[in-house]
């Protein structure tokens, strides 16, 4: 058997494949509400054949959603519909996984078809909040910088959140820490200048992330696998880089998280990233290697080969596929075609299977 058709348990959940479809939004929700879209988009991954299907972006209020179209689940009455397209995943033998997210000073934008500019408060956008009031464009309102009070709303709203999310039914959760969002906007010196607890040292800027954990963690089972995501690197000098990630993700491990999902950049506009395949594979290598902690490789993994590659050589533990799995949703079944491992086909599908 290949390495990528190869099982792995984190905690009490078996992953079936190393395959991984990566969190993506969708920009088609309303009011946080999810639709038969979602259920399509994520149902036909989890036919597709792989082993974790993990939901875009959700934010946990309606001030943190990066657009009004945003997924949600900041409210009860958004449990039922994400209830069924979780119920319609595990039914395919995959795993359904949540990513909780607060946008911060990138919240109230267009959709991207839609120019993804700044929505202003006149024009259907609302008050941004971040660590610090520095906008993330130069044409940008500025964000408000969060007070205690508006801190302590955004622990109590992901702790909400993660209980919602049990509810629904997912078995992974993902606190998203990276892209420019609002941890990673308390993560990184380039956009936290605060001066309290919550700023200057590496100490005081994780701080928060590591309130969150704490708190997702008393909603959140010991026995359900529990990841975050960073960006392990700005892409910019002086901002937040791989040695800092690698010290977190330590941090992190010892505080009960169990896998860390490597992305990077995101923070700023102007960040110069090399884009190639596999560009971010290594900061998965080392922080695997150096914090002793699982990891996820995510970023232009397209080829089979190139996924089985990067697993063999013991550079992460899980492949997570977005982008290609837009244009092969059905990539695990392929692959494993390709790498000659046999797996099992829906039935509707067997009989065209390679």
């Amino acid at each position: 058997m290949s390495k990528l058709f190869s099982p792995l348990i984190i905690k009490d959940i078996e992953f079936k494949n190393r395959i991984v479809i990566s969190p993506m939004c969708q920009y088609s929700a309303v009011d946080g509400f999810a639709n038969d879209w979602h259920l399509v988009h994520l149902g036909s991954r989890a036919v597709g054949g792989a082993a974790l299907v993990i939901q875009e972006a959700t934010a946990i209020s309606s001030e943190g959603r990066i657009t009004p179209s945003d997924a949600g689940l900041y409210k009860e009455e958004h449990i039922d519909k994400w209830q069924s397209i979780t119920k319609f995943i595990h039914q395919q033998g995959a795993v359904a996984g949540i990513q909780l997210a607060h946008a911060g000073r990138k919240a109230s934008c267009a959709e991207p078809w839609n120019g993804s500019h700044q929505l202003k408060v006149k024009a259907n956008g609302w008050r941004t909040v971040a660590p610090s009031a520095i906008a993330f464009n130069a044409e940008d309102d500025a964000p408000l910088a969060l007070d205690s009070d508006g801190i302590l709303k955004v622990i109590a709203d992901f702790k909400a959140a993660a209980q919602r999310s049990l509810r629904v039914g997912y078995k992974v959760l993902e606190i998203h820490a990276a892209h420019g969002y609002l941890i990673h906007q308390f993560l990184s010196p380039l956009s936290n200048h605060r001066t309290d607890n919550y700023g200057g040292s590496f100490e005081n800027r994780i701080r928060l992330l590591l309130e969150i954990v704490k708190a997702v963690q008393t909603e959140w089972p010991q026995n359900l696998p529990l990841f975050v995501r960073i960006s392990a690197t700005d892409w910019v000098e002086g901002g937040w880089n791989i040695n800092e990630a690698v010290k977190l993700s330590s941090i992190l491990k010892m505080a009960g998280v169990d896998l860390i999902d490597c992305s990077s950049g995101g923070l700023v506009p102007y960040a110069k990233i090399p884009w190639r395949p596999g560009y971010q594979v290594t900061f998965a290598e080392r922080i695997k290697k150096e914090a002793g902690i699982l990891t996820s490789a995510v970023g232009l993994i397209t080829e089979v080969t190139q996924a089985e590659h990067i697993l063999k050589k013991g550079e992460a533990d899980l492949i997570l596929i977005a982008r290609e799995s837009l244009r092969e949703p059905y990539f695990a079944l392929k692959a494993a075609a390709v790498l000659g491992d046999e797996i099992v086909w829906p039935v509707q599908y067997s009989r065209a299977k390679l």
